[in-house]
Parts: C-alpha cells; structure tokens; sequence
C-alpha cells in the first residue's frame, strides 16, 4: 500500500481547525439560547449545523471527485486555477458593490418605523440572492 500523495500533518490541521470551529460555533449558540432573547440561539446553532454540513460535504467532493466540482467548491476551497480565482473575485466584488446601497436602505427603513428583525432577515436574504445569482452569471460570461 503506498502512501505517497498524502499529507497527514495538512490533514490533522483540517481536522483540529474543524473541531475547534465546531466547538466555537457550539459554544455560542448555547451562550444565545441561554441569554439571547426568543428561539436565537436554536436557529443560530442550526444555520451552523447546515453551514457545517456543506463545508464538509464540499470537502469529501473535492477529496474524493476532484474532477466532477463545481467552480465554486474549487474556487472556495482555493483549489482551482486562475479562472476559478477571478469568477469568485468577481462574483464577490459585485456583493460588495451591492452591499452598500442594500445596507443604507435597510438603515433607512428601520429609521422609519420598520421592524429591525424582519428588515435584517430580508438584508440577509438579499444579500444572499445578490450572491447567488452573481456567481453563475460570471461564470456563464467567463
């Protein structure tokens, strides 16, 4: 059995930074849903639970298929090449670019009388979509 190829120190790295992350995330949201005020820390600690998941399951795509990832699990990962590296740049530069307006309208509408909550949930939500729509749309054009 030959282990060339592979890098155990680089692994043991991965593997403690993904266990202090998740006992960091774990931490925090028992600190919220102990003094945080509604269900904050249940859906923090499940937004965390869902983000975790899809870093790992990006992890075992890229260790075990390499050659069937997406761009993004590339370019993420910082794995890709160069177009990889500049779809991403792009595709992030243009939610940044989208965050500052997005950002003022928000603070306008709370300073009007609407609801911080749902005009926090409807920033992140469109900041999300900004994202999510950026990223395809480059990587068509490119």
């Amino acid at each position: 059995m030959s282990t060339e190829g592979r890098n155990t120190t680089r692994t043991m790295v991965l593997v403690a930074a993904l266990l202090a992350i998740a006992a960091l995330v774990i931490t925090i949201g028992l600190v919220l849903r102990e003094h945080a005020p509604g269900n904050m820390g249940v859906g923090f600690l499940q937004g965390a639970a869902i983000g975790l998941l899809a870093i790992l399951l990006m992890a075992w795509r890229l260790r075990k298929r390499p050659e069937r990832a997406t761009t993004f699990e590339r370019a993420w990962s910082q794995t890709g090449d160069e177009r990889d590296d500049a779809v991403l740049t792009r595709a992030l530069a243009v939610l940044g670019l989208a965050a500052f307006p997005l950002t003022a309208a928000s603070a306008i509408a709370v300073a009007i009388g609407a609801e911080p909550m749902i005009v926090l949930t409807l920033l992140l939500f469109a900041q999300i979509g900004i994202g999510g729509v950026a990223f395809p749309v480059i990587n068509r054009r490119s």
